[in-house]
């Protein structure tokens, strides 16, 4: 990749709103009713009405076109529309995209969402069923004949290798979830509030696909959450303070695959979230000790470690004892593994209200946030600032 530094986002765009629905189990209603009712909700946080928005973007697997959550919403005409692919990898491309937009004038007011009964409809960790051919589904064919057939069972491959390698136990894993479930217990949005673990709870949990247990693997949601995107300038206008887009990135790495990249030279990384946060950090100026909060993609805890590898924070085969010394306030809102599996839009809110310094899990002082989207897969990252 060119080591050039492009001229980036800062100070071009920034999160104005957030809106969710309540994060279920069933939610009894359409996966329409659910985006709008994220939209309306973000919306209305952030000052504005449908009347405003000429943006919508959202992922390649949403149910809900952007015509018809205009339409369900109240919204006009749309003068930028988009999709990204790669299921969870798409969360903070989202908002790339959106600020692009903003960025060039293509839109004055873009809101992404994302909103899905994974639970109770669709269940992804089911893995593939009556699957369409596709060109990127060959890929599969390597590993399904041999049982690998949830994203589990495709994780479990890079997770024993990475505990082979550094010498680790299944425990190194455990700091993950119980980081994310004590956040949890004192967030009242989140599924598992109150109810936090400790790692005899997680190496009691139930094998998966060794070396993951249930406690390893992000539940199942059905909800939706939006955040809405405008330029800097107008954010200032507006009720609250704005979360500036400081740098954005997509990244897929050499011999990628979704979740099935076994023939890489190295299975103890993940290539795509070095790329992405390459990019960051040379567009940004920024290095990994300038973050306070650490909105990290937590689908299955042996992949939160392997990204703050990749992002800097720690040497290879160092990150579950940076974890466990509680080095980075880590998925405060509780991610994926203890609030809700909302493909990742749910920590982008959350980084918001840490910068807005309202979260539930307050970090004091935060002024520098990093998300990170779904990694196994092509990715994207996002550094989001308190205003100057």
């Amino acid at each position: 990749m060119s080591a050039r530094r492009g001229p980036g986002l800062s100070g071009a765009a920034a999160v104005v709103g957030v809106g969710a629905t309540e994060f279920s189990k069933d939610s009894g209603r359409s996966e329409l009713a659910l985006a709008a009712e994220a939209v309306r909700a973000a919306l209305a946080d952030a000052g504005l009405g449908p009347g405003d928005v000429d943006g919508l973007v959202t992922f390649t697997m949403d149910t809900s076109p952007e015509i018809t959550v205009a339409q369900a919403v109240g919204i006009g005409e749309l003068t930028f529309f988009s999709r990204v692919h790669y299921g969870g990898g798409a969360a903070c491309a989202t908002v790339h995209q959106a600020a692009l937009a903003v960025a060039a004038g293509a839109a004055e007011v873009v809101v992404c969402y994302r909103a899905f009964n994974e639970r109770s409809g669709r269940r992804f960790g089911a893995g593939v069923r009556r699957r369409e051919p596709t060109a990127e589904g060959v890929a599969l064919g390597w590993a399904l004949p041999f049982g690998l057939l949830t994203p589990a069972s495709w994780v479990a491959m890079a997770a024993r290798r990475y505990l082979h390698t550094y010498g680790l136990t299944p425990e190194a894993f455990g700091h993950v979830a119980v980081t994310g479930r004590r956040h949890a217990a004192a967030n009242p949005a989140a599924y598992f509030h109150g109810r936090p673990i400790t790692l005899a709870d997680h190496a009691a949990s139930r094998w998966i696909a060794e070396p993951l247990r249930l406690l390893d693997c992000c539940q199942e949601t059905d909800g939706g959450q939006a955040v809405v995107v405008t330029s800097v300038d107008r954010a200032r206008t507006l009720p609250h303070p704005p979360a500036v887009i400081v740098a954005a990135a997509q990244g897929a790495g050499r011999a990628q695959e979704q979740m099935t990249s076994f023939y890489r030279d190295d299975l103890t990384g993940l290539p795509e979230a070095g790329a992405v946060a390459r990019q960051l950090w040379r567009s940004s100026g920024l290095t990994p000790g300038d973050i306070d909060v650490g909105i990290l993609y937590d689908h299955f805890t042996p992949f939160v470690l392997m990204q703050l590898e990749e992002y800097g924070f720690c040497g290879p085969g160092e990150a579950a004892d940076f974890v466990a010394a509680g080095a980075l306030p880590l998925n405060t809102h509780g991610g994926q593994l203890g609030e809700a599996y909302l493909h990742g839009m749910n920590g982008i809110a959350e980084a918001v209200r840490q910068l807005r310094g309202t979260a539930v899990n307050q970090v004091p002082g935060a002024a520098r946030v990093l998300v990170t989207a779904g990694s196994g897969v092509p990715t994207s990252g996002l550094l989001l600032g308190a205003d100057g």
